[in-house]
């Protein structure tokens, strides 16, 4: 079984006070944390970028948000695309490269978790791959809904996680990852 590790939009833009209030605030840590897992086991890395087609996001490639955050870039030998949607799979080759590594499961962490995290699964999902999402390498922002509801970073997470769990995705925490996917590989 290869199993790709797919970090969704791990950009500089997040870090900016205009989304308000995030949950997971170490899920960066444990991101990396999976990073050297999957670098040490020489296992398939997929970075993606979103590149904003609006000019004034700080997601579009003129700002420098659009950056990836320090420790994320791609190493040799590590795929990279840039998105302009939610799913990492539209305007990407991202489903033909997973293929030509034989992947069939993927480990999806990255920001942000009701988004793109979530866009990207659920297609993942419907194009047949084994999706797995890491709940604590994953974040999420506090949102207001259509009618005037507050919900906060933590609802919001928990809500996308809830939606994709067992229909779309199996949800892990960090350390069910390398344990499922690293350690087992090891021991064979």
């Amino acid at each position: 079984m290869n199993v790709a590790l797919l970090l969704i939009d791990v950009q500089k833009a997040f870090q900016d006070s205009k989304w308000g209030n995030r949950n997971n605030l170490n899920a960066e840590e444990n991101m990396l944390q999976l990073l050297k897992a999957w670098r040490q086991s020489n296992m398939p890395i997929i970075h993606i970028q979103h590149a904003s087609t609006d000019e004034h996001s700080p997601l579009h490639p003129s700002k420098p948000g659009y950056e990836l955050k320090d420790g994320f870039e791609p190493h040799r030998g590590e795929s990279h695309f840039t998105k302009n949607v939610n799913s990492a799979f539209i305007g990407t080759d991202l489903e033909k490269r997973l293929k030509k590594l034989g992947c069939t499961d993927i480990v999806v962490i990255g920001l942000t978790t009701q988004h793109c995290v979530s866009t990207t699964t659920r297609m993942g999902a419907n194009l047949g791959f084994h999706m797995h999402v890491v709940s604590d390498a994953t974040a999420a922002f506090e949102l207001t809904s259509f009618d005037g509801k507050q919900y906060s970073a933590e609802e919001v997470h928990h809500a996308a996680l809830t939606n994709l769990h067992n229909e779309f995705a199996t949800i892990l925490t960090t350390e069910k990852a390398i344990e499922t996917f690293i350690a087992n590989k090891l021991l064979k």
